[in-house]
């Protein structure tokens, strides 16, 4: 799955439209390779975002769930903390 993906279902305030549209583009890049498609598949490449848009809209807007809704900002924290343990230097000892 592409890291750039993000969960888009249980958060307050709902995904937008931008966000799933997002999602489904880095999907379709993910499936075809290509960052930017050549004029020559461009069309097939915009037709399967859409489709990908509309499905997956369906989608999250269909689930249901009892769990309390995520916030946006507490996940994002989450997020950079858990990129700075990820990402973070080990500091070397002076000699």
């Amino acid at each position: 799955m592409c890291r750039n993906i993000k969960t888009l279902f249980n958060f307050d305030p709902p995904a937008t439209d931008e966000e799933i549209r997002a999602a489904s583009l880095q999907f379709v890049r993910k499936l075809s390779g290509y960052n930017a498609p050549s004029r020559a598949n461009e069309a097939a490449f915009e037709a399967a975002v859409e489709e990908a848009f509309a499905v997956a809209h369906r989608l999250v807007h269909a689930l249901t769930t009892d769990a309390s809704p995520r916030d946006r900002a507490v996940e994002a924290a989450k997020a950079r903390a858990r990129s700075m343990r990820r990402f973070a230097r080990p500091v070397r000892a002076q000699s």
